[in-house]
């Protein structure tokens, strides 16, 4: 029993004062990411998070989806979902939750998190005060848990504020704005003449179900009673839910942060409100069996403060798509901007203006100019308002969250400052170990010199050359113009032959596109054009003959524009980067199928070529000659790990069922650790709530494979299943995988394997999809 007697003295807290290398502030995804980077790299972590779970928006008490450059698929960002934790969160919770329940995104979260023996998880804990060590670095900080009224000190050589609000930045007196800037500022076209307060709103939403029975709904009191003063009130729709309410926004013209509180009472008053008029208007009669299952308790924030850096993020960086010496990360979705007085607004709910390609995001944007040790991760980066409207997705913010963690453990571990891996050599290192890591930068190549394959002899039992894709029977009319985005080499186009139903005699045009940056995806340059007189039958072979020249290695669109008497012939067989594209718009983030932005706005006016999602876009039945041969072995080791200009994998030929690649080298090496990296559909959004998806595996993902030792010759064929029950004497079975769904797999060798020779012999993982792999790394260190 704990008796104690009054006292006229106050009391104190319990205080625990914990010792850390690495200190983040915050356990949204780009806190979460930068702790578990961290903590792989070997430090000792201490992640603090103010509320009872982790992910912040995207988490059970927000219910935003993880987006970021893919933007649901609706732009031209071929390939762009963001790649290392990021990409094992969203792939694990693809595997275990397609339905997409929030809960299990959190768990999923949690359970990445306490994975890790090197991060200490304070949830409940706020961060309410620091103390510096000098008037440019911060010594401390201290927080409260108000579930067990312990107080935290908690002390380390960097910080990383990735609270969203930026309070440790705030608190240590890192340079920070709120706001918009005007125009002159940087020269951004879409910025305001003149500075304002606008900032983005918050959000909160609502989930309904059914209950097989009528349910009567009484709103609360606070509850929005005349819906006509949302103007866009004849655009809610019965079923409508979660983050397809993302518009049910307010709070933009007031302060985001201290104003907050206010702000979500307007919330509610709205999200109660449209729910009355759905369930009481008499406009949703098949609401009467739906009742209120779920209302957020706190909003999703979009926007506060901005920190700055050493370098300011602009338009420009991302229209124009400017290269950093210190690239560490990227973007890709729009600049996506929002009125101020939100769903108050006449206008809009939001303008999205897309660039061509993914941008690069500069390390130098990623730390305070003026607190010596003090990381930007999420939101707060530093970005002008315009950029920030890119900036700001959750995947972005997680993707720049990874790279933000390693740079905290590379400082923490040489006693170096944010600004000291500027440097060129250091800057080298931590891209090197980024994209080790399965970070992607556009245009920046792995050039690992530990990397054991960079000197082995690569040759695989089959190598695909992309001659045909077989017709299935199935036919698609062409309702909208579709294109086959095909991987070239320079040098004359390669000839293509299809098969089309024609109703009645018609004139089809055929394109031959590329795009203006062969790393871009957007096919803005027609290099050839033929206009087909076609009869009317069906099954007509009708080749497609470009005189045209491929300046470099690229994708090549293979158009056939909108014409309703013709239907193309499809084939079941998908490979790794090779896509059909549909030129069309997706309504959820853009207007119309070609972005026309206002003059002089410093915007590109372009097409979107988009993809459908499986089970549809099915790619075009053809012929090519000469064949495709951009699938060869020897990607294995060029240094990207997703289709960029090419598909940078290798692929097996489609008759091989159980292919093998060989890892040859002069002499014998000591082996502990090999790396794979498996095709898990980088173009796929995957977004983690509400879409749902038809599939926990991407059809490309290999999912079974042995790796052996000891093998002096090729073998044909391999069988794993062979493999399992006896092999050669020249053979050693070293590791087996089974039902991986991952991206990436790492297999450590204890006690390393020392040998001249690897065999990799993998399953294709479907009738009519080859077995592919775009990456596989040997180093002798664990």
């Amino acid at each position: 029993m704990i008796k104690h007697s009054e006292s006229n003295d106050t009391r104190e807290l319990r205080t625990l004062r914990l010792g850390t290398e690495v200190a983040v502030i915050g356990g949204g995804l780009a806190g979460v990411c930068a702790a578990i980077t961290a903590a792989r790299a070997g430090c000792r972590v201490v992640l603090v998070q103010d509320r009872p779970v982790l992910g912040g928006n995207a988490s059970s008490e927000v219910r935003l989806w993880i987006l970021g450059a893919t933007s649901h698929m609706g732009n031209n960002n071929r390939w762009a979902r963001e790649g290392g934790v990021i990409d094992e969160l969203l792939v694990e919770n693809l595997y275990r939750n397609p339905e997409g329940n929030p809960l299990i995104v959190d768990s999923i979260i949690l359970e990445m998190v306490a994975s890790e023996p090197n991060i200490t998880l304070l949830l409940n804990t706020a961060v309410l005060d620091l103390a510096k060590s000098d008037p440019d670095t911060i010594g401390s900080v201290r927080a409260f848990c108000s579930q067990n009224s312990t107080a935290y000190e908690i002390s380390a050589p960097v910080f990383v504020d990735a609270s969203g609000d930026g309070i440790v930045g705030f608190l240590a007196g890192a340079a920070f704005r709120m706001g918009a800037e005007a125009r002159a500022e940087f020269g951004e076209q879409l910025a305001s003449e003149e500075a304002s307060g606008d900032l983005l709103g918050h959000t909160i939403y609502f989930y309904s179900k059914d209950t097989g029975r009528p349910v009567k709904y009484t709103p609360p009191a606070f509850a929005l009673r005349d819906i006509t003063k949302i103007p866009r009130w004849r655009d809610i729709q019965f079923g409508d839910s979660g983050c397809r309410l993302w518009w049910l926004e307010w709070g933009g013209r007031l302060d985001t942060i201290h104003d907050s509180e206010k702000i979500k009472w307007e919330l509610w008053k709205v999200a109660y409100g449209v729910w009355d008029y759905i369930k009481n208007s008499g406009r949703f009669p098949e609401a009467e069996t739906l009742t209120l299952e779920w209302v957020g308790t706190i909003p999703g924030k979009r926007e506060s403060r901005r920190f700055e850096g050493d370098y300011m993020l602009t338009q420009q960086d991302i229209v124009e798509q400017h290269r950093h010496a210190d690239a560490v990360s990227y973007g890709g979705w729009a600049i996506d901007l929002h009125p101020g007085d939100g769903v108050y607004s006449a206008q809009p709910g939001c303008q999205q203006w897309h660039s061509k390609g993914v941008y690069q995001i500069p390390y130098r944007a990623m730390y305070s100019r003026n607190i010596t040790n003090l990381f930007l991760a999420g939101r707060i980066i530093s970005a002008s308002h315009i950029a920030f409207g890119s900036t700001r997705v959750m995947a972005t913010c997680a993707h720049g969250g990874q790279a933000v963690g390693l740079a905290a453990a590379t400082c923490a571990k040489a006693d170096l400052k944010p600004h000291d891996l500027l440097a060129a050599p250091r800057m080298a290192e931590l891209q090197r170990n980024l994209l080790r890591a399965g970070q992607f930068m556009p245009g920046v190549a792995l050039k690992d010199e530990d990397d054991l394959v960079r000197a082995a002899e690569i040759t695989a039992t089959s190598e695909l050359r992309l001659s045909s894709l077989e017709p299935s029977g199935e036919t698609m009319a062409l309702t909208n113009s579709w294109a086959m985005m095909l991987p070239v080499q320079a040098g004359p186009m390669p000839a293509v032959e299809l098969w089309l139903d024609v109703s009645a005699p018609t004139t089809l045009r055929a394109e031959l596109r590329v795009s203006s940056r062969p790393e871009n995806h957007t096919p803005d340059l027609t290099l050839g054009t033929l206009d087909l007189d076609l009869a009317a039958g069906s099954r007509i072979k009708v080749p497609l003959k470009f005189d045209a020249e491929i300046a470099e290695a690229c994708y090549a669109f293979v158009c056939l524009l909108k014409n309703e008497a013709v239907a193309v012939h499809l084939s079941e067989q998908r490979v790794t980067g090779v896509l059909s594209v549909c030129h069309s718009g997706n309504k959820a983030v853009a207007k119309s199928a070609t972005q026309t932005p206002p003059p002089g706005s410093g915007i590109d006016t372009f097409e979107f070529w988009t993809p459908k999602r499986r089970p549809e876009g099915k790619n075009f039945a053809l012929r090519i000659e000469p064949p495709l041969d951009a699938f060869r072995a020897t990607n294995l080791a060029n240094g990207f790990a997703r289709p960029t200009n090419q598909p940078n994998a290798w692929v097996a030929d489609f008759s091989h069922e159980q292919p093998a690649i060989r890892l040859a080298w002069a002499g014998n090496q000591s082996i502990a650790r090999i790396e794979l990296v498996f095709d898990a559909d980088f173009d796929h959004p995957m977004e983690s709530v509400i879409m749902g998806h038809p599939e926990r595996v991407v059809p490309f993902c290999v999912r079974e494979l042995v790796i052996l030792e000891g093998v002096r010759v090729p073998v044909t064929a391999g069988d794993i299943a062979s493999t399992r029950v006896e092999t050669p004497d020249t053979e050693r079975l070293l590791r087996e995988v089974s039902a991986n769904h991952q991206s990436r797999q790492v297999i450590r060798l204890s006690p390393p394997v020392i040998t001249d020779c690897l065999e990799i012999r993998l399953a294709a993982p479907g009738d009519n999809v080859p077995a592919a792999l775009f990456e596989v790394r040997c180093y002798s260190s664990p």
